[in-house]
């Protein structure tokens, strides 16, 4: 709304109005706005939550300061939605398709994580809302995503070229096709050129391999996404952790964007430029600020909990937007903490399965999951498990910062990826 405003303000010349023409101002400002916003209504949705008794119904699973928690105000995550939405409707073009789409995920997710808290909350459902209520949420998610980056002529991208020097075959310049074209490339580590088309796995379909492709990018869209988005539910076990991975992801997230939005920047790093696709730097500016000013409350020990009402929003913003940058396949590297809790889990299931069937009672893995749980128990402390080490149990928010500089290091190897060929 206000970069409509500075765009009037604009033709007649007023001072300072073409200071919403530049993405780096936005994005500054919805940094800025969003960290106010959300230190700003947290303390009056705590206190409201508070009120209605929304508290956290906490399992005793014999973790140190675990039972403490109980009545904890959950649902918090409604202070993130709030704190993204309202910087990108004031300041975000709205005339962007990247933009509408980051804003309908939002709200579709934050919908549908918002329901699961309900349900838990004020039918005392542990529960929540079935598995299959939030696969179908995920799926029709990805429906939207995949088949509107399909449909729209405004989701295009340029396809970088090397010309390589005849002498050496050194490279010596990129350079990019004059027109915009509709593709199904993406963004891939460890390959020469660093793009891979979903449809060189479709070519046996002859003239119908790009229909075919776009098929295959639809069906690994809705896969991203609801992996990303359960692999952050599963993250937030622990006070700030899943906040403070996911700022650290969007800020690497944030810098691709701007990167791959920018035909200079892209022609450097040699890779794909993705016109109009820089206003998405305006709107993880406004996410990773939510997530800091969030973070005023949910750092240890937290006064708020996100609920699924935050986790699942987050994990399907990630997913989302690293899709409409082009760069779902370098999720599993940076944001390999969600993937690896989500293994955890898996793992520990199935080999407590497997043993159960064969010995008669089930073995562990791990001393328990998803994987931060692990680390807070102490080894040797009658539990069943193949990994016992640490044998000592390591303090909470320890933890926490530990993870952290894991997520600080898978970023800073996600982007050694665009350079290692």
């Amino acid at each position: 709304m206000l970069y409509y405003l500075f765009e009037l303000l604009q033709q007649t010349d007023f001072p300072g109005a073409r200071l919403m023409s530049y993405i780096t101002f936005r994005s500054g400002a919805a940094l800025v706005l969003s960290i106010f916003i959300a230190i700003f209504i947290g303390r009056r949705i705590i206190d409201r939550l508070q009120m209605m008794q929304v508290g956290e119904i906490i399992r005793d699973l014999g973790l140190e300061g675990q039972m403490k928690k109980t009545g904890t105000p959950t649902m918090g995550g409604i202070i993130i939605i709030i704190s993204i939405l309202i910087p990108c409707l004031l300041i975000g073009n709205l005339s962007n398709v990247y933009m509408l789409l980051m804003i309908v995920a939002t709200c579709w997710l934050g919908t549908l994580g918002f329901l699961d808290d309900y349900i838990k909350v004020a039918r005392k459902n542990k529960e929540g809302l079935k598995g299959k209520f939030k696969i179908v949420g995920q799926v029709g998610l990805g429906l939207i995503v995949g088949l509107t980056m399909y449909l729209s002529p405004d989701i295009v991208i340029r396809q970088n070229q090397e010309v390589q020097s005849i002498e050496n075959n050194e490279v010596v310049d990129v350079i990019y096709e004059s027109d915009d074209i509709k593709s199904t490339q993406t963004t891939i580590p460890f390959v020469k050129n660093n793009n891979f088309d979903y449809a060189y796995l479709t070519e046996w379909l002859g003239d119908n391999a790009q229909t075919g492709g776009w098929i295959l990018f639809v069906i690994v869209t809705i896969f991203v996404i609801t992996a990303t988005s359960n692999g952050a539910n599963l993250t937030d076990g622990l006070d700030g952790l899943a906040t403070g991975t996911s700022a650290i992801i969007g800020v690497a997230l944030a810098i691709m964007a701007y990167l791959g939005g920018n035909i200079i920047y892209s022609a450097y790093l040699n890779i794909m430029y993705i016109p109009h696709s820089a206003e998405l730097v305006v709107y993880m500016a406004a996410f990773i600020g939510a997530l800091i000013g969030f973070l005023w409350y949910n750092a240890y020990p937290a006064q708020v909990f996100m609920g699924d009402t935050g986790s699942l929003t987050i994990g399907g913003i990630i997913a989302v937007f690293a899709i409409l940058i082009h760069k779902e396949l370098l999720i599993p590297i940076l944001c390999a903490i969600y993937f690896v809790e989500d293994l955890s889990v898996m793992l520990q299931v199935a080999y407590f399965k497997a043993t159960k069937r064969r010995y008669g009672q089930g073995r562990r893995v791990f001393k328990m999951t998803p994987l931060h749980h692990h680390f807070q128990k102490a080894g040797n402390s009658g539990i069943d498990a193949l990994i016992q080490r640490p044998l000592q149990a390591i303090p909470e928010s320890k933890i926490v910062v530990r993870f952290w500089i894991i997520g600080i290091f898978l970023a800073v190897i996600t982007f050694v990826t665009l350079k290692i060929r």
